[in-house]
């Protein structure tokens, strides 16, 4: 007797085109299953490693998807700040500026923020798969990983990959490498609250694998 999840994982796998074939069926399944409405918000705290600095660049604040192709970053500290992308143009807004627009074109990082978190925030196998090459891994249900490889040349020019850490359903952090070595690290949900005051690599990819407490 075939399981749901397996009916569910098969139905992903047929409703994809060929190429996107080689993603496992299991990532296609949990993708769909992180699926929320719209607006969803989770807060966040990034750390950023750049090779030019000797210590991590920290922010925090919120990213909500509002539905469709429009998500927004909001940071609150250590300075407001906010980018709204929507109909393929970024909107930066800062305290104190008149707001600045630029095309998303030019924003290659912020190409693969959209595709990655819309996709999983409205549960879209399907887009996800069209963006990047997925891989899975985790012990079980409970813990995974997902690991995206960007298929548009222009973003892989500045984006690695971007891997994805979270239990359940939940995603708990999302690791973006970019092509020249810089790392950026989003702590998401309640696990945002626990970014280190001086964080490292090592420990914040320990606190992403850790189980949810």
């Amino acid at each position: 007797m075939i399981s749901g999840s397996k009916i569910c994982a098969l139905l992903l796998s047929l409703s994809l085109p060929s190429w996107a074939s080689a993603s496992a069926p299991d990532a296609l399944a949990l993708i769909a299953s992180l699926g929320r409405p719209a607006p969803a918000r989770t807060a966040f705290a990034e750390a950023r490693f750049m090779k030019v600095l000797d210590r991590p660049l920290v922010v925090s604040g919120e990213l909500a998807w509002l539905g469709g192709d429009r998500l927004q970053r909001t940071v609150t500290a250590p300075r407001a700040e906010r980018f709204t992308i929507a109909a393929g143009e970024v909107t930066q807004e800062r305290e104190g500026r008149s707001p600045r627009h630029f095309s998303l074109k030019h924003a290659p990082q912020l190409q693969g923020l959209l595709d990655s978190f819309v996709a999983l925030l409205s549960g879209d196998p399907g887009r996800l798969a069209e963006a990047f090459q997925i891989e899975r891994s985790g012990d079980d249900a409970a813990r995974w990983a997902l690991t995206l490889t960007p298929r548009d040349a222009r973003v892989a020019k500045k984006v690695a990959s971007i891997r994805i850490d979270g239990q359940a359903n939940e995603p708990r952090c999302m690791v973006m490498q970019e092509a020249d070595g810089d790392v950026a690290i989003d702590l998401l949900g309640p696990l945002a609250a626990k970014m280190p005051a001086a964080p490292t690599r090592d420990a914040l990819v320990a606190l992403c694998q850790q189980p949810a407490s």
